[in-house]
């Protein structure tokens, strides 16, 4: 009986406290400007990258979840080669965590930003070994206007540094309402 009623409690307040909430408008916590600047490219974009096997057609879409506070970004999607970068605020600076398919997931912090780029680096606090895992090391994003943005990836192969890749991507669509 006692279970009854405390799982009836329970309900009861989770209940009111959403009620409470129900009035308020969504709000979204406000990001580092480098992040504000990063929700910016919600939408879809194409362009052409050579990772070594000559260009290829590239797909990125961008959309935000989380309440607004983390940037998804696909590439490939629907493709063997599918990707996810989760770009978010940690500790007010702009980060990210990319699910590769080199099977890790590196971690990285903004290294520098200006007015038209954002360069990210490896961040020391992920648990990939440069020296024996191969991983995505750097990124960076240039933002060329509000169409097209240049991308520079940078890699560790087998302990060894390869010569960054660029790509430039032209927005093909714009985020819907329902997005931002």
């Amino acid at each position: 009986m006692n279970t009854k009623i405390t799982s009836f409690c329970v309900t009861l307040l989770l209940t009111a406290a959403t009620c409470l909430r129900a009035d308020e408008p969504n709000k979204t916590k406000a990001g580092s400007a480098d992040f504000e600047r990063m929700k910016t490219l919600v939408g879809t974009w194409t362009g052409k990258t050579d990772m070594g096997q000559g260009p290829v057609d590239l797909t990125l879409d961008f959309r935000l979840i989380a309440g607004g506070t983390v940037l998804q970004e696909t590439s490939a999607p629907g493709t063997s080669m599918e990707m996810v970068t989760m770009f978010y605020d940690k500790g007010g600076k702009l980060a990210l965590t990319h699910y590769c398919i080199l099977g890790n997931r590196p971690e990285m912090a903004v290294k520098s930003s200006d007015a038209k780029s954002i360069t990210f680096d490896l961040d020391s606090c992920c648990a990939i070994d440069p020296k024996k895992e191969s991983h995505m090391h750097g990124m960076t994003i240039l933002f060329d206007d509000s169409e097209t943005i240049t991308t520079g990836c940078s890699a560790v192969i087998d302990g060894k540094e390869v010569p960054p890749h660029t790509s430039v991507f032209k927005r093909t669509k714009a985020p819907t309402a329902a997005a931002n």
